[in-house]
């Protein structure tokens, strides 16, 4: 039979993902409360988040709607951060941002209903969000704490993935500019191939960076620019060298395209800028061949 869930890699080939269309919670939102840059136009949110999906449909990627509703839940359209899905099943995670505690049972009935089951839970006062986690290979996690995710929550993550046979890395996240915005380890990190990434290692944690450097991953640099304004290092792996990224950042586009990656862009003006979230947040990885 075949495998329907497992994705404990970043760049294999990816056969199913659930993502979440902006809906009216993220149109109400404070921006001050939500810390975005500007509110919400839902139309134009959602005509972005179209063509993102288009995207992923363009190369044959099984994409799953998360539409429970969530009111007052303005960041569930980012369903990268309340869930792992491991071979094994789904892990829920425990988000670090307050306002966005409740999203991770909503999106584990999603999984559920399409033959994932939750294995596992991180529970109690551990924090662990998507964002700050990312798989060095099958059997290697590496994870951010930073403001989002603590101690206990790796924690509780070692103990979980230890009888799956995964070793969890943690690393420290620099204090960047203060916790109420989003620094994840994925913001400063994105695998579009084995042994290639595309990053912005001046904020990394130097234990990190020299893992890396250990397994011989080459880095094309995103530009200061690009980074800050953006989101050049958010870069979505559907296959290995075959991306999706924002739309604006033409330094980092052409490192991919020199490095024989085809890349497939969307605007992020009206859901991604304004809100901290690229394509590899607006997405759960659900299913992706092996590495």
């Amino acid at each position: 039979m075949a495998r329907t869930y497992g994705a404990q890699g970043m760049v294999g080939r990816l056969r199913r993902v659930v993502v979440r269309r902006p809906d009216e919670a993220m149109a109400a939102a404070d921006p001050a409360r939500w810390h975005y840059t500007a509110p919400i136009d839902l139309e134009a949110a959602r005509a972005a988040h179209d063509q993102f999906v288009a995207a992923l449909r363009a190369w044959d990627v099984e994409v799953i709607f998360h539409d429970e509703p969530l009111p007052e839940h303005a960041d569930a359209v980012f369903v990268f951060d309340p869930a792992l899905v491991t071979d094994a099943g789904a892990v829920l995670l425990s988000m670090g941002k307050a306002l966005r505690r409740g999203e991770e049972e909503a999106l584990g009935r999603c999984l559920e209903r399409n033959g994932v089951p939750v294995v596992g839970r991180v529970t109690g006062e551990g924090r662990v969000e998507g964002g700050d986690t990312l798989w060095l290979d099958h059997d290697t996690l590496a994870v951010g704490r930073g403001f989002r995710t603590n101690l206990e929550g790796v924690r509780q993550l070692r103990a979980l993935l230890g009888p799956m046979g995964v070793t969890v890395l943690d690393y420290d996240l620099p204090y960047f500019t203060g916790p109420e915005a989003c620094l994840h380890l994925l913001s400063l990190i994105s695998p579009v191939d084995v042994g290639l990434a595309v990053a912005y290692p001046r904020l990394m944690p130097t234990a990190f960076w020299a893992e890396l450097q250990r397994r011989g991953v080459r880095l094309l640099e995103a530009p200061e620019d690009e980074f800050l304004r953006t989101q050049a290092t958010n870069v979505l792996a559907v296959a290995p060298r075959k991306v999706v990224m924002l739309d604006g950042n033409p330094v980092t586009r052409r490192l991919l395209e020199e490095a024989g990656c085809e890349v497939a862009v969307f605007p992020g003006e009206a859901l991604s800028f304004k809100a901290e979230g690229g394509p590899t947040c607006l997405t759960r990885p659900v299913l992706r061949d092996p590495e």
